[in-house]
């Protein structure tokens, strides 16, 4: 069971690993899908991209710079580029989620970003992303000014 909100947190996580993963910009992959989703006849397999999932997408590239770089501070023994590309995109996203994104429960972000670290990533990674998150969650007042 999973709910319309947990698809589209997974579909940009998708977007935003795949735009790292190619080194392109996230908007480009994210007008990618979009266009395929929208082709006459999409392929099977082809997801569509919904409001949340545009949403979740351009406000990480709003921030990117500075979400970047608030991971790469308190990511301890971790520097952005050595971390596993999914435990990167998922942090980015749940980042976003958790600081500038009113509408969800701070609990709710962080334990979805735990799912996609479960599924995506290694065994150590939903522990990372919790801890990673808790800590933004606390600091989320200062970090917002």
């Amino acid at each position: 069971m999973s709910s319309a909100r947990t698809k589209a947190r997974t579909r940009a996580f998708q977007i935003l690993f795949e735009a790292d993963h190619r080194g392109v910009d996230p908007l480009t992959v994210l007008a990618d899908w979009v266009a395929r989703a929208r082709e006459p006849k999409p392929d099977e397999g082809t997801p569509q991209v919904g409001e949340y999932t545009m949403e979740l997408v351009e406000g990480y590239v709003q921030y990117a710079r500075r979400i970047d770089d608030l991971i790469s501070q308190y990511a301890v023994g971790w520097t952005l580029d050595r971390m596993p590309i999914a435990d990167r995109n998922v942090l980015r996203l749940g980042t976003y989620e958790l600081i500038w994104e009113d509408s969800v429960p701070d609990a709710v972000v962080v334990d979805e970003a735990v799912e996609i670290a479960k599924e995506y990533s290694t065994d150590d990674s939903p522990a990372f992303v919790n801890g990673l998150l808790a800590r933004f969650m606390e600091l989320k007042p200062s970090i917002r000014r």
